[in-house]
């Protein structure tokens, strides 16, 4: 079994963050979430979500878990302004360890600088943000970034693809 922290906050869409979780649960995993204070309540954006934060990130070690998941929705545009949550991110691409994330989840990642060289996809506001980060750009249902270790997709429609994607490079 792998620790895997989701970070998110008010906003975030709801089936980006509901619907990896439950896959990665049903292969065997534990997710965490972390936000900017534990027990805040996060609500979704699409359906009204409620989510409990569990842990702060100013009070997590990075170290502690083996992958990373960024739900879109509006929540990885109100992370992205914390130091602690940028270090939280970059700790995972640093140390080789899989970020997975969808939609407008890479905006976290453009803030932590992480992503010159990488292939990346993601919903198509955020594209030209990626390709200013040093990232290259695919309009595909997902990509696998292996040397950088990141899975990526674009919208809810991907999530079934997203979801294998996730679940099988944790499997290799």
């Amino acid at each position: 079994m792998l620790k895997i922290a989701a970070v998110l906050t008010d906003l975030f869409e709801d089936s980006e963050y509901t619907e990896p979780k439950k896959a990665l649960e049903d292969a065997g995993h534990e997710v965490v979430t972390i936000g900017l204070e534990a027990g805040e309540k996060a609500t979704g954006k699409a359906d009204g979500t409620e989510v409990t934060i569990e842990n702060a990130v100013a009070n997590e070690n990075p170290a502690d878990y083996d992958a990373l998941l960024i739900p879109g929705g509006y929540s990885p545009d109100k992370l992205r302004k914390d130091d602690d949550m940028l270090d939280f991110v970059r700790h995972f691409a640093s140390h080789r360890k899989w970020i997975f994330t969808i939609c407008h989840g890479p905006q976290l990642m453009v803030n932590a600088g992480i992503l010159s060289g990488r292939n990346m996809t993601a919903v198509k506001q955020v594209a030209q943000d990626v390709i200013n980060a040093g990232g290259n750009f695919f309009d595909e249902e997902v990509v696998i970034d292996e040397p950088g270790r990141i899975v990526s997709s674009r919208t809810p429609d991907d999530l079934p693809a997203f979801n294998k994607a996730i679940v099988d490079v944790l499997d290799k």
